[in-house]
């Protein structure tokens, strides 16, 4: 089981199914909603994660994405894109171990700052990831 939820703790969440799609985003909309010069996600099947105390609040990022986040400290929580209904995207540092799900790859990286240097050697990905 992993769980997890916002800063405050006003919103907690947890799903018992297994994370995949682990990846630093560096594309420049996750940068402007979290504050940060990228954001690290997993994904699980849509339906798995479930929140288990406060409601998230939500909002339309893209014309093809909506994010959730704490009302009270605005910790960002969730992603979801039209296009893969099947799965949600949660972020990784709002995990209460966040170890346990470490990324795979970058993606985005064309949208990467320029002064951002990881020598992680994890594979990069101008978009999305190619498999």
């Amino acid at each position: 089981m992993l769980t997890g939820g916002c800063y405050c703790r006003y919103v907690r969440y947890e799903t018992a199914a297994t994370p995949f799609h682990r990846s630093h985003c560096h594309c420049s909309i996750c940068r402007r909603v979290s504050a940060a010069p990228f954001v690290t996600w997993f994904s699980v099947p849509a339906g798995t994660l479930h929140f288990v105390a406060g409601e998230p609040a939500r909002f339309a990022s893209s014309e093809v994405a909506t994010r959730t986040f704490c009302p009270r400290c605005g910790t960002p929580l969730t992603f979801e894109h039209t296009q893969y209904t099947d799965e949600i995207g949660v972020t990784t540092c709002s995990l209460d171990e966040p170890e346990r799900v470490p990324p795979d790859d970058h993606i985005h990286v064309t949208s990467q700052l320029p002064w951002i240097a990881l020598g992680d050697g994890l594979p990069r990905y101008p978009g999305e990831r190619t498999e």
